[in-house]
């Protein structure tokens, strides 16, 4: 029976940065991946995503992502890099392989996947948010007789030309699908505070830099007037093109769904074809039920190893699994920590 010192459950950015760290102390490791090709998450974004940092702020550790042509890499620029990464790397990844569950025998946890059983003394879960999406309740919602879809379903507005369509989230997603949506059809946004721009000569390099040094706990220069926040609208040339036309106005949130549309606070009603929910994500974490370690969709962790399963570790999951673990920018401290800790553990056994 083979056992490996690691396995990871998760291929994507914060599998690969785990990966990174795991080859460098020479580990016995291996990536199990659902895909059938490299890049996580980011396979199941709508079609002209951009990230919002340039290419020397989204890159993983190790290796830089190479110049973009463009101010901001597009999605598929950054799924090249990583497929690049993995191959500079040789990192083992066994594809089209969907963990089902992880139990622990003797010690050793078994990992239960649709393509066999793997064995490992230490184990790290990087399945990320971005693939189980969440949506917000509201009163009357299945009674809604049009198109309900998260951003994780929408890939572009080919089939939106001349509708009416209800956006709902702030934040980067919700502003360039927005963007996209409108060129096409008539739209609303709707998002829960009045949303927050960037100004045009700030991106995420500011963000991650503001952000990392509140963090360390370090004074922050706000000069400018700006107040650091990862949740703030990044100025990408889409966003601009569509202050340009005026449509960048959201409402604060409807009270409730009819048949054909929704009301208002206000009690007027307002005819939608379509809703797009650009509302989040949650933790995809059902293969470690049978550890009994998770509490309302979220495991107890000190930094990024688990409390009370103490040989597994979370990365990428957002603020409860590392500062800012959740992007590109961030991941690659909380994965060198990761694998200092696993490299401590293995060395006791």
């Amino acid at each position: 029976m083979k056992v490996y010192d690691t396995l990871v459950i998760g291929g994507g950015q914060a599998g690969l940065s785990v990966a990174y760290f795991l080859r460098r102390n020479k580990l016995d490791y291996l990536v199990l991946d659902d895909q059938r090709k490299t890049g996580g998450a980011w396979l199941q974004t709508w079609d002209s995503l951009k990230l919002f940092s340039p290419t020397e702020y989204s890159s993983l550790s190790g290796w830089g992502m190479p110049k973009s042509e463009n101010e901001y890499p597009t999605k598929d620029e950054f799924i090249n890099y990583l497929e690049q990464y993995e191959t500079r790397y040789t990192i083992p990844i066994q594809r089209n392989t969907n963990v089902i569950s992880v139990s622990k025998e003797n010690d050793v946890f078994k990992v239960e996947t649709s393509q066999g059983i793997f064995y490992s003394k230490t184990l790290v879960s990087a399945t990320g948010n971005a693939k189980q999406s969440f949506i917000p309740k509201y009163s009357n919602q299945e009674s809604f007789k049009g198109e309900q879809l998260h951003s994780l379903h929408y890939k572009n507005a080919d089939n939106l030309v001349g509708k009416k369509v209800l956006i709902v989230g702030g934040g980067n997603s919700g502003a360039q699908v927005l963007a996209e949506v409108s060129k096409v059809a008539q739209t609303q946004w709707v998002t829960l505070e009045e949303p927050s721009f960037l100004p045009d000569d700030i991106d995420g390099r500011y963000l991650f830099n503001a952000a990392t040094q509140k963090f360390l706990e370090k004074s922050v220069d706000t000069s400018s007037g700006i107040k650091a926040s990862l949740s703030n609208i990044v100025m990408v040339e889409s966003v601009k093109e569509a202050r340009k036309r005026d449509v960048l106005y959201a409402k604060r949130p409807f009270k409730s769904f009819y048949e054909q549309g929704v009301v208002w606070e206000d009690n007027t009603k307002e005819v939608f074809d379509v809703v797009i929910w650009c509302t989040g994500f949650k933790a995809i974490l059902d293969h470690l039920r049978s550890l009994n370690i998770i509490e309302k969709n979220h495991i107890k962790t000190q930094y990024t190893r688990s409390a009370k399963e103490p040989n597994l570790w979370l990365v990428g999951y957002g603020s409860w699994t590392g500062f800012a673990s959740a992007t590109i920018y961030g991941v690659g401290k909380t994965a060198r920590h990761t694998v200092k800790e696993i490299s401590i553990e293995l060395n006791k056994k």
